[in-house]
């Protein structure tokens, strides 16, 4: 049998650079933040953008998509993707898009679309409308501050 040491030697090396290339692209999502996803989807498949342009929560569409911070956000539109993409900042939910309440306590929890709020400019999300009751009670100014404060441990935690 003989060996071709050039043929074997381009195997290896496209095989580096395939490898490389894959640990290169997955490396901004892991570094990027958390985000809170169902089925790989964020916010269950809503728009972020349509809470701040409709005031309401609207599903996104499986045709309108973009990948930010190891995530898949769905859009009503291209325009609303499009925005997205300039600005996922201005436009994600705090803390990943866990419950704004469970973070100001400490810990984590899923989210529903419909328990929403925009403080500030930012998106909100909450467990149910019954914890958002509670979170809006409990004084918003003041639980945001103790999210702010949670969340860099929580995140580093959900990170792991």
């Amino acid at each position: 049998m003989t060996v071709n040491l050039n043929t074997l030697w381009t195997r290896s090396a496209l095989a580096f650079v395939v490898a490389l290339m894959l640990a290169l692209q997955a490396a901004p999502a892991a570094a990027g933040g958390v985000v809170f996803t169902s089925w790989g989807t964020a916010i269950r498949g809503y728009d972020p953008v349509a809470y701040f342009t409709e005031g309401k929560p609207v599903e996104g569409k499986s045709e309108f998509t973009h990948k930010w911070n190891g995530a898949t956000w769905r859009f009503a539109s291209a325009q609303n993707r499009d925005r997205f993409a300039a600005e996922p900042a201005k436009f994600a939910p705090q803390y990943g898009g866990y419950c704004a309440w469970a973070v100001s306590q400490g810990y984590t929890a899923s989210t529903v679309p419909e328990a929403w709020k925009i403080v500030d400019g930012k998106l909100y999300l909450n467990y149910s409308k019954g914890v958002q009751a509670q979170w809006e009670a409990g004084g918003i100014p003041k639980l945001i501050r103790q999210g702010d404060a949670n969340w860099p441990k929580l995140k580093a935690d959900l990170a792991g």
